[in-house]
């Protein structure tokens, strides 16, 4: 694998090694050596995977309330997605600062999200599937998030939303 950092501290691009042949290709995902050797020490405890029919569906922005906060490696594995990360650490430099990557199936990118910030994403086609990597078991009623328009935060999705749930269009602004 091989780890780039992003304008976000903590943040990371992760790209695969693809082992190809006539078969088509293998690599792997997740392996902890690797990550605690690029000084990004993950140890997934639960995986997760988001299916959404359209495209344009967006979900988010999400997080977890510390102190249940999670960090989490994110990977599109069928279909394409704009991905994004808020800094929501109020001691961070890059603090309500945000970065976005399209991760697909076909470039095998994930994103390293550190605990205390949030994500979300817009699918780019149909039938895109996410994968997650999460350091931490689920704590129901922790769940938390931030309008995906909030103007505090000011990012710049690729196209407007055509499927969005209530609940995403419910959460509050940062200044909220």
């Amino acid at each position: 694998m091989k780890f780039a950092p992003t304008a976000l501290p903590g943040v990371a691009r992760v790209s695969l090694d693809r082992f190809v042949d006539a078969r088509g290709f293998f690599a792997r995902l997740h392996c902890p050596e690797e990550f605690a050797a690029a000084g990004l020490p993950f140890a997934p405890q639960q995986t997760s995977l988001s299916r959404n029919d359209a495209a344009f569906t967006l979900r988010g922005l999400h997080f977890q309330a510390p102190p249940y906060d999670e960090a989490k490696l994110v990977r599109v594995v069928r279909g394409a997605a704009f991905d994004v990360v808020v800094d929501l650490r109020r001691d961070s430099p890059t603090y309500k600062g945000w970065i976005a990557a399209t991760l697909s199936a076909e470039n095998g990118e994930a994103l390293l999200i550190p605990a205390g910030c949030a994500h979300g994403f817009l699918t780019l086609e149909d039938s895109t599937d996410v994968l997650y990597q999460i350091d931490r078991m689920h704590v129901p009623g922790q769940a938390r998030g931030l309008r995906y328009d909030d103007p505090a935060i000011g990012v710049v999705w690729p196209a407007a939303p055509r499927v969005i749930a209530p609940a995403d269009l419910a959460w509050p602004g940062l200044a909220e």
